[in-house]
């Protein structure tokens, strides 16, 4: 297992230290250019569109799901355990300013999103049955003809499967049993046992069952850990500008804090920035939309602006959130990690734990990262196994789709136990793999589709634009 992770840990150096920084910024910088700061000029569009038509009972969908729906199954899997334990991890190893890459990352993300959602509602297919399918390895498909379309696209399903289907529910289920043991002593194997047992009731069933779920749960966890944060900010208060100043000064002067030499250190910050960014809000990955394809929208641009949403809540809301508490409690003069000195006992499971624990005491702050850790976990479970279950259908249930979805799902809920049982650093490194492996296609062919994107951009700016037209004119 320690070889195994030396091996792991060497990839992923390479792969977030380099690779992944250009891929992820050059797109997102690209994307940006090429609609004209979509995330700012339809970022209020987005904002109606979603809370517009809110609801926590979307009804029963003929085909498909409603666009709520898809944006809630969308940030079932973008807010996760990325944010709470994959934040902690970005800030202990990169120290605070770490969150400051994660924004960034996140900002151009939102343009890197809108493509890949209106990409995957452009190229998405309906079968004889009346089923929609879509997602990366339609519009993959679409920008390379021929057979190495076909090779890429099946190269993004493998990764996928491996990515989110078995590792990612391992990561998850993971974080869920270290909590879980941490705040009510319960081991983790019989949390495990538990969870299985309710995932498999929900990865057998179909995607209205697993939408019904998603749309329930997602504004009830989020409002939940908002809360319990805004009280310990509250009680910080006095902390918060220099919490801020911290984010801002670590980020362009990280070895005040981690120590060494500079460019090391900055290096460490804005790969950490990148990793656990990607892993959080997924822009660029090609996870959600797999979820924005199943939207019941007229046009992509709808679905569009509404994953941008998506991007904000996950890093802007949550995960700044949890940083911020993180940070006003232990980084601040009087916190136990003021000086960069981590000690033996605080690592990424627990940091949350002990932050909220600094007010709540140190059993009710365990408590209640666990149960929203619990909830944030478990939807991005059901979220990240239907988009596992999409690429196995893609790649080998086109003769016998139920087949096919009853061993994935038999699968997948194995990984979902081991991951109770197994060391988090080995889950974690072989996550970010699998996850940055995904990018590479992903990315390179919402690139070379960045046409489309453009286009439809713009057919949204002038119909908005005439229609405000036409309205002034009604009005005179």
């Amino acid at each position: 297992m320690n070889e195994l992770l030396k091996i792991v840990t060497t990839i992923n150096y390479y792969l977030s230290d380099y690779i992944l920084i250009i891929f992820l910024i050059g797109a997102g910088l690209w994307f940006t250019i090429r609609t004209k700061f979509v995330q700012i000029r339809c970022f209020k569009e987005g904002l109606k569109k979603v809370f517009g038509d809110f609801s926590m009972s979307g009804g029963k969908q003929k085909r498909g799901i409603s666009s709520f729906q898809a944006l809630s199954t969308a940030i079932a899997a973008q807010v996760g355990t990325g944010n709470i334990i994959g934040a902690s991890g970005a800030i202990l190893t990169g120290g605070p300013g770490a969150i400051f890459w994660m924004w960034i990352i996140a900002f151009f993300g939102m343009a890197t999103i809108y493509a890949e959602a209106t990409l995957a509602i452009k190229t998405r297919k309906v079968d004889e049955n009346g089923n929609v399918k879509g997602g990366p390895v339609y519009y993959i498909i679409e920008a390379f003809k021929g057979r190495f379309g076909k090779i890429l696209a099946g190269f993004f399903a493998v990764a996928s499967i491996l990515a989110l289907g078995f590792m990612g529910g391992m990561v998850q289920s993971n974080s869920i049993g270290s909590t879980m043991e941490n705040a009510f002593g319960i081991p983790a194997w019989i949390v495990g046992i538990v969870l299985v047992a309710i995932c498999a009731v929900i990865f057998l069933g179909n995607v209205q069952r697993l939408a019904s779920v998603t749309e329930k749960i997602v504004p009830v966890m989020a409002i939940l850990f908002i809360l319990g944060g805004i009280v310990i900010l509250a009680s910080r208060i006095k902390f918060i500008p220099e919490t801020i100043g911290m984010i801002f000064k670590y980020a362009f002067q990280p070895q005040a804090i981690l120590g060494g030499a500079f460019g090391t250190a900055i290096k460490i910050a804005v790969s950490q920035g990148a990793k656990r960014g990607l892993f959080s809000n997924e822009a660029g990955m090609g996870s959600t939309p797999h979820a924005h394809a199943l939207a019941n929208v007229k046009t992509p641009h709808e679905q569009g602006v509404v994953a941008m949403i998506g991007v904000f809540i996950d890093t802007f809301v949550v995960l700044t959130l949890n940083a911020l508490v993180i940070i006003s409690t232990l980084y601040t003069k009087d916190g136990i990690l003021a000086k960069g000195i981590i000690p033996e006992n605080i690592g990424k499971a627990n940091l949350a734990q002990t932050a909220f624990g600094t007010l709540f005491g140190e059993k009710i702050g365990a408590i209640f990262v666990a149960v929203c850790l619990f909830f944030f976990a478990f939807s991005t479970i059901l979220s990240w196994n239907l988009f596992g279950k999409i690429n196995a259908q893609y790649l080998f249930g086109r003769k016998n789709p139920k087949l096919c979805t009853i061993i994935y799902s038999l699968i997948a809920l194995a990984f979902v136990f081991i991951g109770m049982l197994v060391s988090n650093d080995l889950v974690w490194e072989l996550t970010d793999t699998f996850n940055m492996l995904m990018v590479l296609p992903n990315v390179v062919a919402i690139v070379i589709l960045s046409g489309f994107v453009a286009a439809e951009a713009k057919r949204a700016k002038e119909e908005k634009a005439k229609l405000k037209t036409q309205t002034k004119s009604v009005e005179e």
